[in-house]
């Protein structure tokens, strides 16, 4: 579970930064918000 919870985190925050990139500031910090709150704050819910 830890792994797939971190795995997932890592995909939202690489689109998050893709999409930083090409222009959606908005919804690139989102992501990567996102994903940090997958990451390690997923892992320390339910690890």
């Amino acid at each position: 579970m830890t792994f797939i919870l971190w795995l997932i985190a890592v995909a939202l925050v690489i689109w998050g930064i893709v999409t930083l990139v090409r222009g959606g500031v908005l919804m690139g910090i989102v992501l990567i918000v996102l994903g940090l709150l997958v990451g390690p704050g997923g892992v320390s819910i339910f690890g």
